[in-house]
């Protein structure tokens, strides 16, 4: 990770990020408790440490990334997701999406703002994603794989 990109986590850590993967830890906690939750728990996890730490990294899809559908990706993931959007996902991206607004309001947070934004769909639908390192990303976007 560039430090750049460490700077720019440190300072989203105070803008916002903390709570916000705090609230991605909950709704992992919550789905883990109720044992059939687990495969719910384990996108929650995921996303709570892209949430935790965004920048220099991306999130994808799994079917991206290997060149073929998954269990996560395929008709039992959307099944997942759209019941995770029922259970936690609205309220995630609500949550989201006031903390982007309170941020707008200031100079400095517009920036954190717009990530907070970038965060809303993976918040509704995040089962089969997967989180990479931006030059992974770059990588598998000229044709290599991972």
């Amino acid at each position: 990770m560039s430090f750049f990109s460490v700077l720019l986590n440190l300072l989203w850590i105070v803008f916002g990020g903390i709570w916000m993967a705090l609230g991605w830890l909950l709704a992992a906690g919550l789905m883990a408790l109720t044992v059939v939750g687990l495969p719910w728990a384990r996108a929650a996890l995921n996303i709570a440490s892209y949430t935790f730490l965004p920048f220099g990294r991306v999130a994808v899809s799994r079917e991206a990334v290997s060149g073929r559908e998954d269990l996560g990706t395929g008709p039992l993931g959307t099944l997942g997701n759209l019941v995770w959007l029922i259970l936690a996902g609205w309220w995630l991206a609500l949550l989201h999406i006031l903390t982007a607004l309170a941020l707008a309001v200031t100079l400095i947070g517009i920036p954190f703002a717009w990530v907070h934004l970038k965060l809303v769909p993976i918040s509704l639908w995040p089962i089969g994603k997967t989180i990479l390192e931006r030059d992974a990303y770059e990588r598998l976007q000229r044709g290599g794989r991972g």
